[in-house]
């Protein structure tokens, strides 16, 4: 069977950690710094930054993805499984793009704008509450579905692993499994 590139890998690994990371420190914001706080600006603004920097990154990976095809799905694998995973990477590459960028808009259309690791953005949208509040609203719609979807992408990938052992796992796990060929 054949395998997923190094630098797909690499890219898959990296973003899907970061995200999980980014994610639970968005839930955890209002833990780590109160809103009111004097750190309430800068760990807002480390979560912004951060999320601009994964912004690039899945760009970087859509990029990759759209210029290096994926391995085929084993002929064993069900007609409506390669149908859901492909639903799967569709939504879970929207999900990807939408949040940081809802996050990001939002964040213009407030008298904060962004500091992207201490260097002032300054916003280029007025300061409109309702229009923040909105994109902000889609920022945490999109962070909430995105968990759900990586729970079921890491679901179907245990299955694969564990219950099908058909290879599917290994195509994406960094240290390739006996039998399944070097990589490409």
């Amino acid at each position: 069977m054949q395998r997923y590139g190094r630098f797909a890998i690499l890219l898959h690994w990296l973003i899907g950690l970061a995200l999980i990371g980014q994610v639970v420190f968005g839930v955890l914001l209002d833990d780590i710094a109160p809103r009111g706080t004097p750190s309430r600006g800068m760990v807002v603004n480390l979560h912004k930054s951060i999320g601009i920097v994964l912004a690039v990154l899945v760009f970087v990976r859509l990029a990759w993805r759209l210029r290096h095809p994926p391995p085929d799905w084993p002929q064993t694998m069900a007609r409506w499984q390669r149908r859901a995973a492909a639903l799967n990477h569709r939504l879970l590459y929207a999900c990807m793009i939408v949040t940081p960028a809802s996050g990001y808009v939002a964040s213009n259309f407030s008298k904060h704008g962004v500091k992207f690791f201490g260097v002032s953005l300054p916003p280029w949208g007025p300061d409109l509450p309702r229009v923040y509040e909105v994109l902000n609203g889609l920022h945490d719609a999109a962070a909430y579905l995105l968990v759900a979807l990586v729970v079921a992408h890491v679901l179907g990938a245990l299955k694969h692993a564990l219950v099908d052992r058909d290879g599917v796992f290994s195509r994406m796990w960094p240290a390739p499994s006996r039998g399944h060929g070097p990589g490409r």
